[in-house]
């Protein structure tokens, strides 16, 4: 009885460590406002993600992650301004990033992609990029090789803009918005395209946002 009672002590002891673990809150590095121009060799400790991301003559690159994202280690407030530059370099387009999602996992928050699904869909999505809630943009060749879009997104309340090259492009709205902590990382992402991304800025929205 005694072996077994030290044993179900262990084991309750082990499930608690497991779970602080598992719930521990992201690192929170960086601050507000926020700028990088990647004009350096390595990440360095405000970025975490897959090998597979690197930075490539003074912006970030991959050749494909399969939506291993990289995630900035910065907590975004409920309302935010984010602007970065963004290209592909393939075919496909399928420029993507996440916002408010949780730091490590894909889908954890809005996914907004750019001439997805072989250059044949724009979308924004919460919380799964297939739900049949996301917001659709059915425009074939939309992103043209080799070209540098300006994007930024804006998120005032329940309302998510999206803007391409300064010009509104879809809108987003959320009448249960994801919010706090578990919702508050920005992360560049990608499946299988040569991306190129670059200029990144976040900032608190004002009241001219």
């Amino acid at each position: 009885m005694r072996l077994r009672s030290r044993n179900s002590i262990i084991a309750i002891l082990a499930s608690l460590f497991l779970f602080a673990a598992c719930s521990k809150k992201p690192e929170n590095l960086a601050t507000l406002p926020f700028a990088d121009d990647f004009n350096r060799s390595e990440f360095g400790k405000f970025w975490k993600g897959d090998p597979a991301w690197r930075i490539e003559d003074g912006q970030v690159f991959t050749s494909g992650t399969r939506n291993n994202a990289l995630w900035l280690k910065l907590d975004i407030p409920d309302d935010a301004v984010i602007e970065f530059d963004a290209r592909s370099e393939s075919p496909v387009g399928d420029i993507k990033f996440e916002v408010y999602g949780d730091g490590k996992t894909h889908a954890s928050g809005y996914i907004c992609i750019f001439g997805g699904w072989k250059n044949s869909i724009s979308a924004i999505a919460r919380l799964d990029e297939h739900g049949s809630d996301r917001q659709e943009y059915p425009k074939k060749g939309l992103v043209k090789m080799g070209q540098t879009y300006r994007m930024k997104l804006v998120r005032k309340g329940k309302v998510l803009r999206w803007f391409v090259d300064g010009k509104r492009f879809m809108e987003f709205y959320d009448s249960e918005p994801l919010r706090g902590q578990g919702h508050n990382r920005f992360a560049f992402n990608d499946w299988e395209a040569n991306l190129y991304f670059d200029n990144l800025k976040i900032r608190a929205a004002t009241a001219g946002d």
